[in-house]
């Protein structure tokens, strides 16, 4: 997005760290294959950063958060395998700032064997402090932050999924960016996309209210872990506050907010059938590689839905690829494949 005072989202702290504007692609061989809608996909995976994923975008107003607080590092958390986590380290490392890391372990005993984003994480330098809590881990984040700052140092919090009205501005952007180029690739009918701490689906849905898509276009979230009576007014509720900060008198509702929750299969990276077809059919078509914990998923869902007939044969659809390719590495017995294939 230009920096041209256009948009509020110009007037917050940002730090450049993505490759932007990410590519809009075809699918023909899957949308032929499935006899469906047009399908398109957002290369999200491409943004940077180690690997790159949504969470880059996030932090490029995150990080910008943290310098203009003076601070000398930085903490936040996610899962053994967190896509966020190893962005941020990233991002930290990029910009002169010491990565803390709370990831979840059983019994706070880290994996035997250090591969995909861990593997990352481990070559940034990031510090990783292992806890049984699960997300949002705000007891250990305190605990960590406690710890840094009695050893003198500045720490600086980035929440669980940077989803906050400061992370979701990255989406916010990501929607004005879609629509200048749909100005020159066509309008999309339906966004269909993983959504999980809600601050992406937030960002895309006050950004299309900014960029003038609210109304002309279904944003449809694939929950990944979590019910839609929870996800929804969460979401809501971080749309509301990405709005106040940038000034606007602006909310939406719960019951607006798109959740489809009927893929949650057996819970959070559980590996299934379904994620297990869609990764293969996406790369055995159009050479592209998705995760299997979240744009796997929502790969999944787009698929069954389609058919279902959920949607119009003549409708484009634009699938986000929200990155966390790194984590296929660490899936390889759950994805089914062997040395006999």
């Amino acid at each position: 997005m230009s920096p041209s005072g256009k948009y509020p989202t110009d007037r917050l702290p940002r730090v450049r760290l993505a490759h932007l504007p990410t590519p809009i692609d075809p699918l023909p061989r899957l949308s032929e294959y499935l006899g469906g809608p047009e399908l398109f996909i957002k290369r999200d995976d491409q943004t940077g950063l180690a690997t790159g994923g949504n969470k880059t975008r996030k932090l490029e107003f995150l990080i910008a958060e943290a310098l203009e607080a003076g601070a000398d590092s930085v903490i936040t958390a996610g899962s053994t395998q967190s896509n966020h986590a190893r962005q941020t380290a990233a991002a930290a490392r990029a910009k002169g700032l010491e990565p803390h890391l709370v990831l979840y372990a059983p019994g706070e005993q880290p994996p035997e064997n250090f591969n995909g984003n861990l593997l990352i994480n481990h070559l940034l330098g990031a510090v990783i402090h292992w806890t049984e809590e699960r997300a949002p881990y705000s007891r250990t984040i305190g605990q960590v932050e406690a710890e840094l700052k009695a050893g003198g140092k500045r720490p600086h919090v980035v929440p669980y999924g940077g989803s906050n009205a400061t992370g979701l501005m990255g989406y916010v952007t990501a929607m004005i960016e879609v629509a200048e180029q749909a100005e020159t690739s066509g309008p999309f009918d339906v966004h269909v996309f993983a959504t999980s701490s809600g601050g992406t689906q937030a960002g895309m849905i006050l950004g299309a209210h900014l960029s003038g898509l609210e109304g002309k276009t279904r944003l449809l979230g694939i929950s990944v872990d979590e019910h839609r009576e929870t996800l929804a007014p969460r979401v809501a509720r971080l749309a509301g506050e990405g709005a106040r900060l940038l000034g606007l008198d602006w909310q939406v509702e719960a019951e607006a907010v798109e959740v489809n929750d009927g893929y949650l299969g057996g819970g959070y990276a559980v590996v299934g059938e379904a994620e297990r077809e869609a990764i293969r059919l996406l790369a055995r078509l159009e050479g592209i590689l998705v995760d299997p914990v979240y744009t796997g998923r929502a790969l999944a869902g787009l698929i069954d839905l389609i058919r279902q007939g959920a949607f119009e044969a003549g409708q484009r659809i634009l699938f986000w690829h929200t990155g966390g390719t790194a984590a296929l590495f660490a899936f390889t017995e759950e994805l089914g494949i062997s040395s006999q294939q």
